[in-house]
């Protein structure tokens, strides 16, 4: 928008004495097209200036004996475009040299253009025009510069729109580099682990072969002894291998190759009922307080294992608490979002089981490398290393989880989520006693790769009434079955190597669609041995009464 200011822009001040001069300079210069106000004094003449104008006019005698402190403050403040031209009429001869007047008055002005009297109006006209020239390329400069202040406005309101833009992609990046960092970490953790179990499951496989026939033949050896002493010490070798037997089974566990049977079960019921258990096996340490959720729902789990789980936490908790504390056992219904590490569940809705102490806690170093099997920080003697990783291997093959909320100095909170079930199931009926063929003993297939295995299983399925044919690997297995047709039931090694369990067991169905089979294993893929059922699977090492009742309720299926 244009302003008063400009458009007095082309206006041109006259200050003079009493006279004829200011009527003579008005009317040359309103011929000449050039606008003009007479001013009275050098007050009024400051007030003009302050309105706008193109130029002053000024009468050297007109400032002589006047106070001109307010026309010398007013070129001082001019803006920095601003070079106000004044135009000043002297007598003739009256340079500077001779005019001390007129000096003091140049640098007090600034821009003075000198016109000596009498003058011409051509002269007069041309020098009106030079100075609103001058005024006017000001004017323009102003414009200039005000455009180039917004222009320098709009350039830093975008730079710093940028600056911000560049700071929240910056930010944004920032976040996206530690959630692949975090998803990174948790898949190397998961790779990790899964490599550990895939390991610990091939040892525990080899493992179990050799405590089955350890615990076979001492069971056999301890049947047929009578002295105490040599009995004593087959009792001392049978405990060393079941406790060799629990080591694998917590192998499994952790590497979640374990045979579970899963029950919904009411975790409320299983803290009261472990609750003596707890307390004698904390004894004065610490003081047990749980927590329940009254409306809990309900949890699938092996309700063995789950038990193992909390004694497992319960003690981890009562080592890591060396003066006496506090350890809670808590349940709550809960709903997850995405997981932070590689041991939490996915999302979905759980049943939690919390056991918290008011102990030592963990550094994040510890965390990293907790749920790893062998891996602990009690002294050694104190401890496997396999609690934790039991608890994980446990909670995964479940469909669940772990998380573990803990800090140096504040103690530890292991949370166990399990997925959740709110359909009863039925209760299943135990088998009852099998009676035996009346066509004689029924004959059973036994295929397994081991030589030492093979007989002390043999042994036990001839004591148990049964008549043996045994087969080394599948293809003698199969062979087999083609020549006897009068074998009544296959106990086949999952396990084996050229063809597996799996395997020979859907070749044998194929030519004996009806012919029952039991599998044993050291471990197996859950998956793979869903179909077989809790009545198809015997893990070993196991025990006389457990291969009667299992190989009992298969051919009782078979007859109903």
């Amino acid at each position: 928008m244009t302003s008063v200011a400009d458009l007095r822009g082309e206006t041109a001040l006259i200050l003079t004495p009493a006279g004829r001069d200011a009527q003579i300079a008005s009317s040359l210069l309103g011929e000449a097209g050039i606008e003009s106000r007479a001013c009275r004094n050098v007050e009024d003449l400051c007030r003009e200036l302050a309105q706008g104008a193109g130029f002053a006019l000024l009468a050297d005698n007109a400032l002589h004996n006047t106070d001109i402190g307010g026309l010398a403050l007013w070129v001082s403040e001019q803006p920095p475009w601003s070079d106000f031209p004044f135009v000043l009429l002297t007598e003739r001869g009256g340079g500077l040299e001779r005019n001390p007047q007129a000096f003091r008055l140049t640098e007090t002005l600034g821009n003075v253009i000198f016109l000596e009297r009498p003058f011409h109006p051509t002269s007069l006209v041309s020098v009106a025009r030079t100075a609103l020239r001058a005024r006017r390329r000001q004017y323009e400069a102003r414009q200039r510069i005000d455009e180039i202040r917004e222009a320098e406005t709009l350039l830093e309101r975008r730079v710093e729109e940028r600056t911000a833009e560049l700071g929240a992609a910056n930010r944004q990046l920032v976040t996206q580099i530690e959630e692949r960092e975090k998803v990174e970490a948790a898949l190397r953790q998961a790779q990790r682990l899964e490599a550990v179990g895939q390991l610990t499951s091939g040892v525990a496989h080899d493992f179990n072969n050799l405590l089955t026939v350890v615990l076979g033949n001492v069971r056999q050896l301890a049947k047929a002894e009578a002295d105490p002493t040599t009995l004593r010490r087959l009792d001392m070798m049978e405990q060393a291998a079941q406790r060799g037997a629990k080591l694998t089974a917590q192998l499994l566990a952790f590497s979640r190759r374990q045979k579970l049977e899963p029950q919904l079960v009411n975790l409320n019921q299983t803290v009261e009922s472990m609750r003596d258990l707890l307390q004698s096996t904390m004894a004065s340490h610490a003081r047990i307080e749980t927590e329940l959720d009254c409306d809990l729902w309900g949890a699938m789990i092996d309700p063995t294992q789950i038990e193992l789980v909390i004694l497992n936490l319960a003690i981890n908790a009562r080592d890591a608490m060396e003066v006496g504390g506090v350890l809670t056992v808590g349940t709550a219904n809960v709903t997850l979002g995405q997981p932070r590490r590689a041991e939490e569940p996915p999302p979905g809705d759980y049943v939690m089981v919390a056991v918290s102490d008011t102990g030592t806690g963990m550094s994040s170093e510890v965390l990293a490398k907790v749920f790893e099997p062998f891996f602990t920080t009690k002294a050694v003697g104190k401890g496997s290393g396999l609690g934790l990783s039991q608890v994980f291997g446990l909670a995964k093959q479940s469909g669940g989880g772990v998380r573990i909320d803990t800090a140096p100095g504040e103690g530890t909170s292991v949370k166990v989520y399990l997925p959740r079930c709110d359909d009863m199931a039925a209760p299943r009926a135990l088998p009852p006693e099998a009676p035996r063929g009346i066509d004689g003993r029924p004959v059973v297939l036994l295929v397994d790769d081991d030589s030492a295995v093979r007989e002390i299983t043999a042994g036990m399925l001839d004591e148990l009434g049964y008549c043996v044919v045994e087969a080394g690997s599948g293809g003698a297995a199969l062979e087999t079955l083609q020549q006897r047709p009068d074998i009544d039931l296959m106990l086949l090694d999952f396990a084996m190597p050229g063809m597996n369990g799996a395997e020979v067991a859907r070749e044998a169905i194929t030519r004996r669609p009806h012919l029952p089979i039991v599998f044993v294993t050291g471990y197996a893929d859950v998956e793979a041995l869903a179909h077989a059922g809790d009545a198809g699977v015997i893990q070993k090492p196991f025990e006389d009464h457990e291969l009667a009742s299992k190989l009992r309720a298969v051919l009782e299926g078979l007859s109903a």
